[in-house]
This record gives structure tokens, sequence and C-alpha cells, in this order.
């Protein structure tokens, strides 16, 4: 049966089994037209490092293992991802429709995703394929999705053709200081596990999982990262977001109703979970369908929770998702533990807490303080990255050896 459809999400259950053409979105791999186009076909064929149980076969993307899927999902089936190269449109646009055709057996679905760059570290969320970005864009890529509730049952992607245009502006959020909000945060583990954006979780590990694909970082990237702290600001950490969870996976809660995916009668800033848990909303079910036994917005890895954090128990945090601001960032770049947040400009001030290694900060200034060696050379420059905390330049990534921030 063949179907056009303008939406990010291809079902089975709706399109019954068979071949199917799709309109969406979708972020990017390869791409068979060259750069500057404004209408391009994704290379289904190039699966590298940060795709996720995907394989291609026969000329069509599929599932690498029809029953494999993250450790944290407890029903059958299976899941992957393929993340396409960045494409260089030819002239800036705020949405992208795919025609994505496929193979859907029943009880099995495809999601195509986009997002666009806005700077040299800075992206929109990912947003299913045919809506309105924020803002316009020069530049895009596309994340394709397979699912399947059923093991060994898979679906095939034939081909996604992207189209890049200009339609009229939703109303953007507000620019200026990041979203922050109080959440209750549990302890992922999990060790040994796979994240949902394939990286392999490590005994201390330093990520969080939020219930929204939205803010998906691809793997060893900080693109989307947030600051979670103990409700009395004693302690912080800056960590990638690396996974989807807990309790829900469309559940951007940080956005308004305009935005938000889900569940858009409930408050901004309060998660599915926190409703369904204290209000019986949803008849006290996650989205996915599971009873909900804890109210949490966020999961912590061990290292976030034990180390970052020095929680002992499940609680309430504050959570500011730093890609919800704007101004100048950098990438925290360290051998692969985490470095030390600091009260001051010295390296015997107190410590705050901790910056995770690829995690993506905001600079709101600089000052001169203590002299360090790091990843990019010898500099007193410091860098108040939160309120109270400071970070030696030489250990961000900012694409200049100058400040990219004013004087504090």
């Amino acid at each position: 049966m063949i179907r056009s459809w303008k939406a990010g999400r291809v079902t089975a259950a709706v399109l019954a089994a068979g071949a199917v053409t799709a309109l969406a979105g979708a972020p990017a791999q390869a791409a068979s037209a060259p750069s500057g186009s404004a209408s391009w076909t994704a290379d289904l064929s190039t699966v590298d490092t940060d795709d996720v149980n995907v394989a291609a076969a026969g000329g069509a993307l599929t599932l690498a293992d029809a029953a494999w899927h993250r450790t944290a999902r407890v029903f059958a089936g299976s899941e992957g991802s393929l993340v396409t190269a960045e494409h260089r449109l030819g002239s800036p646009a705020n949405r992208v429709s795919a025609e994505l055709n496929a193979d859907a057996p029943k009880g099995t679905s495809v999601d195509v995703d986009v997002r666009g760059r806005t700077g040299a570290n800075d992206w929109t969320e990912w947003t299913p394929a045919g809506t309105t970005l924020k803002s316009a864009v020069s530049s895009v890529q596309v994340r394709i999705s397979l699912h399947s509730t059923t093991d060994g049952v898979r679906p095939a992607v034939k081909s996604v053709t992207l189209n890049a245009d200009s339609a009229p502006q939703a109303s953007a959020l507000a620019a200026g200081t990041e979203l922050t909000y109080k959440v209750y945060g549990t302890r992922e583990g999990l060790t040994g596990g796979t994240t949902a954006n394939g990286h392999v979780i490590t005994s201390r590990d330093h990520f969080v999982a939020l219930p929204s694909g939205k803010a998906l970082a691809p793997k060893g990237t900080g693109n989307y990262s947030v600051r979670v702290c103990r409700t009395d600001g004693s302690k912080c950490e800056y960590a990638p977001v690396w996974d989807v969870g807990p309790w829900n996976e469309q559940d951007d809660y940080w956005n308004p109703a305009s935005v938000r995916t889900k569940f858009k009668d409930l408050p901004q800033g309060q998660p599915e979970a926190y409703a369904a848990y204290y209000n019986g909303y949803n008849g006290g079910k996650s989205g996915l369908g599971y009873k909900v036994q804890n109210p949490a917005g966020i999961d912590l890895a061990d290292g976030v929770f034990w180390d970052g954090l020095g929680m002992s128990d499940n609680g309430n945090v504050n959570v500011t998702y730093l890609w919800t601001g704007s101004g100048p960032t950098g990438v925290v770049s360290t051998a692969g533990d985490p470095m030390n947040v600091r009260a001051s400009a010295s390296t015997t001030a107190a410590i705050k807490g901790l910056a995770a290694n690829y995690a993506k900060v905001n600079i709101e200034c600089y000052v001169e303080g203590d002299t360090v060696t790091g990843k990019f050379g010898t500099s007193n420059i410091w860098d108040r990255i939160g309120p109270g905390h400071y970070v030696s330049d030489t250990y961000l990534q900012t694409g200049s050896d100058l400040p990219v921030a004013p004087h504090c």
C-alpha cells in the first residue's frame, strides 16, 4: 500500500504491511546531492559510530538486530537510528520535509527528525520532519529512527528524499536566560547497557537522560547538555544528554505547550511522570503505558549521581537546560574524566561540582586567575559558566584563543 503523509513518523499500525511512501522531516548522514542543494537524498548505506543498531542491507536501511533494545527498555522488539552527515543548504530555510519510502510490517514504525545548526556548537532541538524549526538555518542534520514491537520483525527504509523550504515562522521561544526547573531525579545505573545514542554505560559514568529524543545528543557530543544541581546549590554537574527516559520518550516538558510534543495540558516544566504519579494523570501511566512508580523527570548516570552531586538516594534536583539559553558557549574537552568546577578562578578554590567531558556550557563572562596548562594550551583566563562556577578556559573548546564573552 502506498500513501503520502505529512508527519515525522510512518507507523505500520496505520499504514499496514508493505511498501509505504510518506512525507516527513529528517536529520543528516551523507547525502547524494552536493551541499548547497535544497533537495537531496539521504545516504542510507553509510553506518558509522554515531548510529545505533542499524545496517544497510539489500539497498535498504534496517535494524541490525531485530531483538536488540536498550537496557532501560523492558519490552520485546527492537530499535535503532541513523544520524546523517551535516548538509549545507544553498539558502536559509526553516523547514525540512522528507519523502520516505519504506517497508513497514505490522508493529513497526519509522521516525524522521531534523535539526538545524544555529552556531558553531549550537543546534535547534530535533524536530519531526515537515514542522518548522525555531529559526531559519543554513545547515541541517537528519535522524532516521526505526522501531519494532515484535522480536524478529524489521522495517526497511528504501529511500529518504529531503527538501528544505521556508514556512511561516511560529512564535519563537524568547532568547536569553536558559530554562531551569526543579524535577525529581533518579539514578540510572545500568552499567554495561547501551544508551539511546549508542554509548555503552561505564562505571561512574557522566551523562543524563531526559524523556524526549528532542534533546538527545549524538554519541560523543554534548550539543544538548544540562546543569543539574542539588536544590541547595551546594553541588552541581554539567553533563551531556545521552539517553532517553525515564518513563517517557516524547515528553519535552521544558518546552511551552506551543512546542511540547505531547501532554500539552500540563504546566511547562512539569514532567508527565510527576502528574501521573501524584495526580493520576493519564490513569497513572506513562506515555508508554507503564504504571509510573516515581515522578522522575531526569535520570542521572552513576558518576553524576554519586560524584557530581553526592546524592545517596533519589530526590529533587534543579535542572538547567543549557541549550535553551543564548550567548557564547564552549565544549568541555578533557582526557575523559570530568573537570572540577571551582568557586573562583583559582586551582585551590572550593570545588562546586563537576563538568563532564563533551558537555556544552554557556559562558557568561571571564576573569583572570591562576595560570593553567590544559587541553588548549596555557592561560590565566577562567570562564564563568554558572552562578559562582568557574573553569579554566584551557579546557573549553570555544573556537578562539581569546575570551569569547565579556569580562566579568
